[in-house]
């Protein structure tokens, strides 16, 4: 499946990619918001036996370089939709499972929806079509509750990582892990995050999720200040061929909190349905 040609080694090296894993079908990673592919490694290893694992940091995250940012391109999710469908034509992947967590849900449901043929699964861990409420839809939050976040982040930004960590972790009995995503915040570009940041809670998807074909499970926390039952339930409701699965976790980041359900769930539902 991979060879050594330029482009492959140019798309290699640009965002990041590591391979791990023994099995034909492809599983592909995407992390969410200020996170990096590091965020997997307590559920990627569950696959790595009957899968062959793909995992990749979106330009100015984990290890790639700030350089290859473009700001024309990240303007809307489309730009990071185009990443994951550059890695898969780069690589040649098709058949592929695209597990996405948090905002890389949406952008998932936008490559799948531009390639429908490429991907076999969608996989989206704490999604959310949309963050504001409007009308009857519960988002989370009110226009101007993003409005004063986005204003924190770009007049402090370490206490803006510092004071959203704990809150979107959740858990605050093992403050280990909101340190872990208070730093991978903090280790983020700042450009890039602002940018990524409005995007994405500023971002609508609702009108998407109807055009999305690609079967999917849609993995919902018990507990999630970022992405509440009503918004995992709406993404299901929508999405034509989707299951919706409950899990007893709290915060948006089960794959770290929760990982042994987050596996289960992900298993059970391709055993179901491959």
């Amino acid at each position: 499946m991979i060879h050594s040609n330029p482009l492959q080694k140019s798309i290699i090296d640009r965002y990041n990619i590591t391979f791990h894993g023994q099995g034909e079908q492809v599983i592909l990673f995407a992390h969410g918001f200020g996170c990096d592919q590091n965020m997997w490694r307590y559920v990627a290893p569950a696959f790595e036996q009957d899968y062959k694992l793909v995992m990749f940091d979106y330009i100015g995250h984990g290890r790639t370089s700030p350089e290859h940012y473009n700001r024309d391109r990240y303007a809307s999710l489309q730009g990071y939709a185009q990443d994951i469908l550059d890695i898969c034509h780069a690589l040649e992947l098709d058949n592929v499972i695209l597990v996405g967590h948090s905002v890389s849900s949406m952008i998932g449901a936008l490559a799948c929806i531009q390639e429908p043929d490429r991907f076999a699964r969608l996989i989206m861990v704490g999604p959310s079509a949309c963050y504001i409420n409007d009308g009857a839809y519960v988002g989370g939050f009110e226009r101007q509750d993003i409005e004063s976040l986005l204003e924190m982040m770009d007049g402090n930004f370490l206490g803006w990582a510092n004071a959203l960590g704990p809150t979107i972790m959740g858990n605050g009995d093992r403050p280990e892990l909101s340190q872990e995503l208070t730093e991978s915040f903090c280790k983020t570009d700042l450009d890039v995050a602002q940018q990524f940041a409005r995007v994405t809670f500023y971002g609508d998807n609702r009108s998407d999720l109807p055009k999305l074909r690609t079967p999917s499970l849609v993995i919902q926390s018990l507990e999630d200040v970022i992405a509440p039952v009503e918004v995992g339930e709406y993404v299901a409701k929508n999405i034509p061929n989707s299951s919706f699965r409950m899990i007893s976790a709290t915060g948006h980041c089960p794959h770290l909190s929760a990982p042994t359900e987050t596996v289960e769930a992900i298993r059970e539902y391709l055993s179901r349905t491959n």
